[in-house]
């Protein structure tokens, strides 16, 4: 049971890893075609390197697994950032929302199996906790 659960958490990691980290690159290395779109899409552009940022350090946090905190914030960015993608195209009806969607299913899948595969550590010391 426990090699299917990591089995499908990989996958579903993967998949996520690399939609995040495509788009990322795109930011990145292609800023005149990722402009494209955020103007088409209404969004402004100095959101474009913030962006490429964040999702490149969300991939790290997710992976290294240092804070369960950065960990649980970085999952929830990815859903909202493939949300927010997903309603931009639809309202734009561009018929590019295919690839929010797949992000959207990996990172719900990969955010389940996490707590199966890697279930949260009782610290001794745990802030968070009483809330």
């Amino acid at each position: 049971m426990m090699k299917k659960n990591k089995i499908i958490y990989w996958v579903a990691t993967a998949i996520m890893i690399l939609v995040f980290s495509f788009s990322a690159g795109m930011y990145l290395f292609s800023y005149g075609r990722a402009s494209g779109f955020f103007i088409h899409l209404g969004f402004p552009t100095w959101l474009i390197y913030p962006l490429a940022i964040l999702k490149i350090l969300g991939i790290m946090v997710i992976l290294l697994k240092k804070s369960y905190f950065l960990k649980e914030l970085a999952y929830a960015g990815f859903l909202f950032d493939a949300l927010l993608a997903f309603s931009a195209h639809t309202v734009a009806n561009d018929g590019s929302s295919a690839m929010s969607i797949i992000a959207i299913v990996a990172t719900i899948v990969s955010w389940i199996y996490d707590r199966k595969v890697f279930p949260r550590v009782k610290y001794k010391f745990n802030y968070f906790a009483k809330i």
